[in-house]
C-alpha cells in the first residue's frame, strides 16, 4: 500500500499532479477541499457540524477534519493506498493521520512537497483567476497571505516528516509531464 502525503502552496500544482498519480498508481485521492464540499452540501452529520463553524466564522476544529478524512479511508477499504492533499496542514493534524493509519495498520510511505517561488505562484494563481471565478485567485494580497498561512502552518511539517525519513521535495516549476516524471522517480522507489 502506498500512501502519499502531497503538499505545497497553492498554486503548485498539487490537484494536478494527484489527477496524474492517482490514475498511475490507483490510488485514491483525497482532497480535503472536495470531502468539505461533498459533505457540506449532502448535509451529513459532519458537514452540519462543519458548516456550524464556518457560519460563525471560526475555522473548523481539526477533529471534525480528521472525521471527515477517516470516513472517507474506511468508505475505501480495499483501496491500494491513497493520495492526501491538502491534509495535514499542520502537525498536530500530521500526528492525528499518523494515529489514525497505524490503527488501520497502515502508515503515510512518503511527503513530497512540491516547491516554486512565491512571485511564480502569483502568477499562475492570478491566471487562474481570470477564468475560475474563485475571487482568492484574482488578489495578490489575499494570495500572498494565504502563502503567509501555508509558512507559518503548514512548513513545519517538513520538519515532522523529515525526522521520519518521508520528506522528499520536488521542483514545482517544468511542464506538467516534468512534474510528474520527478514524483514518479520517488514513489516508484516504494
Amino acid at each position: 500500500m502506498i500512501n502519499i502525503v502531497l503538499f505545497g502552496k497553492p498554486g503548485v500544482g498539487k490537484g494536478t499532479q494527484a489527477e496524474f498519480l492517482k490514475i498511475q498508481y490507483q490510488l485514491i485521492h483525497i482532497s480535503t477541499g472536495d470531502v468539505f464540499r461533498y459533505n457540506i452540501k449532502n448535509a451529513t452529520d459532519l458537514g452540519k457540524l462543519a458548516q456550524s463553524f464556518m457560519d460563525k466564522g471560526d475555522l473548523v476544529p481539526d477533529s471534525v477534519t480528521i472525521n471527515m478524512l477517516e470516513a472517507e479511508v474506511e468508505k475505501n477499504n480495499q483501496a491500494k493506498g491513497f493520495i492526501f492533499d491538502g491534509f495535514p496542514r499542520t502537525t498536530a493534524q500530521a500526528e492525528a493521520l499518523d494515529t489514525f493509519l497505524s490503527k488501520n495498520k497502515m502508515e503515510v510511505t512518503a511527503t513530497i512537497a512540491l516547491e516554486a517561488s512565491d512571485d511564480e505562484l502569483v502568477n499562475r494563481l492570478l491566471k487562474r483567476g481570470e477564468t475560475s471565478g474563485r475571487t482568492d485567485d484574482q488578489d495578490e494580497s489575499k494570495i500572498r497571505n494565504r502563502f503567509e498561512e501555508y509558512n507559518q502552518k503548514t512548513a513545519p511539517l517538513r520538519g515532522f516528516y523529515s525526522e521520519q525519513n518521508k520528506f522528499h521535495s520536488v521542483n514545482g516549476i517544468g511542464s506538467i509531464d516534468e512534474i510528474t516524471a520527478r514524483l514518479t522517480s520517488i514513489i516508484d522507489q516504494f
